[in-house]
């Protein structure tokens, strides 16, 4: 009987875990979709992508809030990202080993392009690089 209730348990952990999967699914959609909106209408409709160089980015970061608006579209849309290739991994992978494997190679993908981004975004120079 004790590992009857043990089982229920981890299913019940395990189904947290998807609830909130799944909620958070909706809520970054959402906000995707209104960050990718604005950052498309920026880029592509306010700005001539003729005008969009070095130093556009340079003027546009020098402002703290346009490189949050950036670290937020890039935070949202890598773990967006990662959360749906892991139900997919997870519908059609079922060797555990390969499985693991997987989701550990997108994981660290998923950390390892996250962390260069941000990278990216937090020590982008606001003085122009000298040319060699």
């Amino acid at each position: 009987m004790a590992s009857i209730s043990r089982t229920r348990e981890t299913a019940l952990g395990a189904g947290s875990f998807e609830v909130l999967s799944w909620y958070y699914f909706r809520i970054s959609g959402i906000l995707l979709l209104f960050l990718v909106l604005g950052h498309m209408a920026i880029m592509h409709l306010v700005n001539n992508v003729d005008v969009i160089n070095w130093a556009f980015v340079r003027d546009r970061w020098a402002s703290p809030l346009w490189r949050l608006y950036d670290w937020f579209l890039l935070i949202l849309a890598m773990t967006h990202g990662a959360n749906g290739m892991r139900i997919i991994i997870t519908d059609y992978i079922h060797n555990n080993g390969i499985r693991l494997l997987v989701m550990t190679l997108l994981w660290v993908l998923t950390i390892f392009l996250t962390v260069i981004g941000t990278q990216v975004i937090v020590t982008f120079p606001l003085v122009a690089p000298v040319a060699p």
